[in-house]
């Protein structure tokens, strides 16, 4: 098992999915949007394993100047904007493999334990 966390230290979802892994014994990755973000190859594989890239987004985030940008720029363009805006995606992605969740997801954890 090759568990990977991206979110940010001030998350609570994110926190409470290091907390999962933890008291499980089961190692895992800790990568901090804020400071590293996505790769592109990442962000499309989780994409795609979660339902697209609208998936990916928090429409309700607090960027909303972002997200307005995001949702009416044009198709082509979407993918740079979510990358150099970390802040967008939902946290945490939890990535096991080509197996991904969205957001705190403890059920879908424990199938893969």
């Amino acid at each position: 098992m090759n568990i990977q966390i991206f979110g940010t230290k001030k998350c609570n979802d994110t926190k409470k999915a290091e907390r999962f892994f933890k008291e499980r014994g089961i190692k895992y990755q800790f990568i901090d949007m804020k400071e590293k973000g996505m790769s592109k190859g990442e962000f499309n594989s989780v994409a795609n394993a979660n339902g697209g890239m609208d998936a990916m987004i928090n429409w309700d985030g607090k960027d909303k100047e972002t997200l307005a940008l995001i949702r009416y720029i044009a198709e082509e363009d979407k993918l740079e904007k979510i990358l150099e805006h970390p802040s967008v995606i939902k946290t945490p992605v939890v990535r096991n493999g080509k197996q991904s969740t969205l957001g705190y997801q403890p059920d879908v954890w424990k199938s893969w334990t």
